[in-house]
């Protein structure tokens, strides 16, 4: 974390939401106000703002008299953010499907390509935030921020839940269907686009769903 100008705290809300994207900062860690404010060069009034901020955006609670930790999202809430994004995102891949040029889908192309080798070599906070944009890159495409931006909070909320929840072959299944959803739209194929983007959104939230439960099975059947 670098110095910054003490008048702004978008830089303080920016960096933090990236140290948690990329899983520098664990679920449950504890963000102390003093240790930040050293670390940016600002006052605790301006790391304040930015812990209200990043509270609003579910990215962290704040309990009295303990202070601030990143959020730990509960199976339900993760339920509720993706049904939140099949909502958005079957609109937005229609309304891609039927605006995009090709030099679009080549940029959709060129980000799964980098989404293949974060995978390949075990890059696990590299794929999550690739996962993770490939839809805030079709909003960005579209030249709708608005949407990008409602996505990018959405997504914020994600990576803490696929840091808790997705495994490896997983977020591997991610990009592959990543990849068939960009061969739909590049085939101007609409509805198996849209069928493409509800099964990955699903599977995506299936998955985390049996994570937990996976993982307690390999427990109870492990030898001592």
């Amino acid at each position: 974390m670098r110095r910054m100008d003490s008048t702004t705290t978008g830089f303080i809300v920016e960096t933090l939401t990236r140290s948690i994207v990329e899983h520098r900062l664990q679920p449950g860690a504890k963000l102390v106000e003093q240790t930040l404010a050293d670390q940016f060069g600002v006052s605790r009034t301006l790391i304040r703002q930015a812990l209200f901020k990043l509270s609003q955006n579910g990215l962290i609670r704040k309990e009295p008299a303990r202070g601030a930790f990143v959020a730990a999202p509960s199976m339900a809430e993760a339920k509720q953010v993706f049904d939140v994004r099949r909502m958005l995102e079957a609109g937005m891949t229609q309304a891609f499907i039927r605006q995009a040029t090709p030099q679009q889908i080549n940029a959709l192309k060129d980000h799964i390509a980098e989404e293949s080798a974060a995978v390949m070599r075990g890059d696990i906070p590299g794929r999550t935030v690739l996962l993770g944009d490939f839809h805030v890159r079709m909003a960005q495409l579209m030249g709708n921020e608005v949407l990008a931006h409602m996505l990018m909070d959405l997504l914020s909320r994600c990576a803490l839940i696929t840091l808790m929840y997705q495994s490896a072959g997983a977020a591997e299944h991610s990009h592959e269907e990543h990849a068939a959803i960009v061969q739909a739209l590049e085939a101007r194929d609409e509805a198996r686009a849209l069928l493409l983007m509800d099964e990955h959104l699903r599977n995506v939230e299936a998955s985390l769903t049996l994570g937990p439960k996976a993982n307690a099975n390999a427990n109870a059947n492990a030898k001592p």
